[in-house]
């Protein structure tokens, strides 16, 4: 019996969650609709449009669920992601936040454009916006475009005011293309822990896009959307009177890094949403005094963040190692005893896009029943 197949027969069953095979990726699902409500509120309070990025959850069942929350579409990092999410039932208000630019990705974007309903694609150069509107002219359905600006990171994005002039006007020029706003993504200012020193990143990068605002309505395009912000900075973005939506994605599971952040302002402690994203191991070896190793390593979560905290399964304060791609060492602090042989450890979630992306599925419990399996459905659509 497979691993699916034997916890599908748990589903329902009290206390399953702890015969679950490990690692394994576990979802609390009352602690992922709190975060989907609170979000969707604070967006209705604000006067903004939530348009959540998938990139995060890769699934189609959450996507649903901020969708009945009142989120007006997804944005999505790769066609492949936005094609995973297609293929689900989520046709309507897709956004690709990365230029696609290779000859197969623009047949595929085309196809996608046919298929669905209001998709928009980020376009940074002027033989990109060319070969769009190329393909759109032969496909036989207009296809929205969206000016992508470089925050100051110089990964993707037009780096000045003129250049986004330059690009709406190659826009315009394609009769098969239509121009539909402007995105910035300040990634770089997200993780900036400290409240007051997030808030002055984002205020002077805020002088930028304003001007590039201005620049675009003095050329005849003033942007229909200005989509940006993320789960770090949309309490700030909020206030500064640019964006017309949020692109917030990791608010669903909340990570150790967002978690250490101070999101509103009122301590990281006090944070609006909670984590809902977590790693269940167990031990796998218990020869050494002081310490037990689990099997939850290299392989089982991200590697780019701080190691994942023990949330449970060992004594308060115990510390998680790794020990290889498939092992892990919990340390509890000196005096007290590790986990024995078979016991589970609960570690929190590490950077939630690359971890989630190790995965097949979601194991979505309430308490410590598991009641759903969701797929990751665009697990390893990085193309």
């Amino acid at each position: 019996m497979t691993d699916q197949n034997l916890h599908a027969a748990l589903i329902g069953v009290p206390g399953s969650r702890r015969d679950l095979n490990t690692p394994v990726l576990v979802v609390d699902r009352p602690a992922l609709e709190r975060n989907i409500a609170r979000m969707a509120a604070f967006a209705a309070g604000k006067g903004l449009k939530l348009r959540p990025h998938a990139k995060t959850h890769k699934s189609v069942d959450i996507a649903r669920l901020q969708l009945a929350a009142g989120a007006v579409g997804l944005c999505c990092a790769k066609i492949g992601e936005a094609e995973a999410l297609a293929e689900g039932g989520v046709t309507s208000g897709l956004l690709i936040t990365s230029p696609v630019v290779s000859a197969p990705a623009v047949a595929r974007l085309v196809a996608l454009n046919a298929s669905t309903t209001d998709l928009m694609a980020v376009v940074d150069h002027p033989a990109n916006v060319a070969a769009l509107g190329v393909a759109a002219t032969a496909a036989g359905k207009p296809l929205k475009v969206v000016i992508d600006l470089d925050p100051g990171i110089h990964r993707t994005g037009v780096a000045s005011a003129e250049a986004a002039v330059a690009l709406l006007q190659a826009i315009q020029a394609q009769p098969a293309l239509t121009y539909a706003g402007l995105q910035c993504y300040c990634g770089m200012q997200q993780h900036i822990e400290s409240f007051a020193d997030r808030k002055a990143a984002l205020e002077d990068r805020a002088a930028h896009i304003r001007a590039v605002i201005a620049a675009l309505a003095a050329a005849g395009g003033p942007p229909p959307i200005v989509s940006g912000s993320g789960t770090g900075s949309h309490r700030i973005d909020a206030e500064l009177g640019i964006f017309t939506e949020l692109q917030v994605g990791s608010y669903v599971f909340m990570d150790g890094q967002y978690l250490a952040c101070d999101i509103a302002g009122a301590g990281a402690e006090a944070s609006p949403y909670e984590p809902s994203l977590f790693i269940d191991a167990r031990v796998v070896s218990a020869n050494t005094l002081g310490m037990a190793t689990i099997d939850a390593g290299f392989k089982a979560m991200s590697t780019d963040a701080e190691p994942p905290k023990v949330l449970a399964g060992a004594p308060e304060s115990s510390r998680y190692f790794f020990m290889g791609d498939e092992h892990g060492a919990v340390l509890p602090p000196s005096g007290e005893a590790a986990p024995g042989l078979g016991d589970r450890v609960v570690l929190g979630a590490p950077h939630c896009d690359p971890t989630v992306n190790l995965y097949d599925a979601y194991h979505v419990v309430e308490g410590d029943t598991l009641v759903a399996l969701w797929p990751v459905s665009a697990r390893g659509r990085s193309r």
